[in-house]
């Protein structure tokens, strides 16, 4: 008797089929994801690194400040030798100088003040100091928009020294300008503590104007 086929039904193709089949699975279960399971924790030995440090701020000090009756500068006004020229190192520090005056509203009136070591002939020294003096002034009023009647200027020698005229240094803090402060608007202000919260509350508010 005939074997008979039916339909939809493949003959089995012997053990090779199962070896090719293996072939084909085994790469397709080695390339899946492989999962690790431990119950175990992990100890860690010794104490954990510190945190690097952080960046240290440095604040550039200021070059021009207020300071009770007077706009103090850090940096000298440097001026041609034995004129009362301006160099142009110093227009960025008489900007500046400009700007503070301008942002301080409680300051009225200033006095530019120059002053000069003990070298040379007195009365050639205080003339360049008065000069100088205007030169900063007109300086100020031209390019750093400070108010014509806000300033004034005065040149007094070698008659205010700050140092000694024995050595060059001394001699070179001398030679300088100043700017005085005149008039300036002073708040006083009478504060109420309160004794429960320490909090303070203005109940007294009083602006006068005073002439240095």
């Amino acid at each position: 008797m005939k074997n008979r086929r039916i339909p939809g039904r493949r003959r089995p193709q012997g053990p090779w089929v199962a070896l090719l089949a293996a072939t084909f699975v085994a790469p397709l279960v080695a390339c899946g994801p492989i999962a690790f399971e431990d119950q175990s924790a992990l100890n860690i030995i010794g104490d954990p690194p510190p945190p690097p440090p952080k960046p240290e701020v440095v604040e550039t000090p200021k070059r021009v400040e207020v300071k009770d009756n007077a706009v103090v500068i850090h940096e000298k006004i440097e001026f041609e030798q034995d004129k009362a020229i301006i160099r142009e190192v110093s227009y960025d520090l008489l900007r500046e100088v400009a700007e503070t005056i301008l942002e301080h509203k409680q300051i009225k009136k200033i006095s530019v003040e120059g002053h000069a070591s003990a070298e040379g002939d007195t009365d050639y020294n205080l003339k360049l100091s008065q000069k100088r003096a205007k030169a900063v002034m007109e300086h100020l009023i031209e390019k750093g928009g400070i108010p014509k009647d806000m300033l004034t200027s005065k040149g007094w020698g070698e008659a205010k020294p700050i140092a000694s005229n024995d050595t060059e240094e001394g001699r070179e803090d001398n030679r300088r300008v100043e700017f005085i402060i005149t008039e300036q608007d002073v708040t006083q202000k009478k504060v109420e503590v309160d004794p429960e919260t320490g909090e303070e509350k203005v109940i007294e508010e009083k602006t006068t104007t005073v002439e240095n």
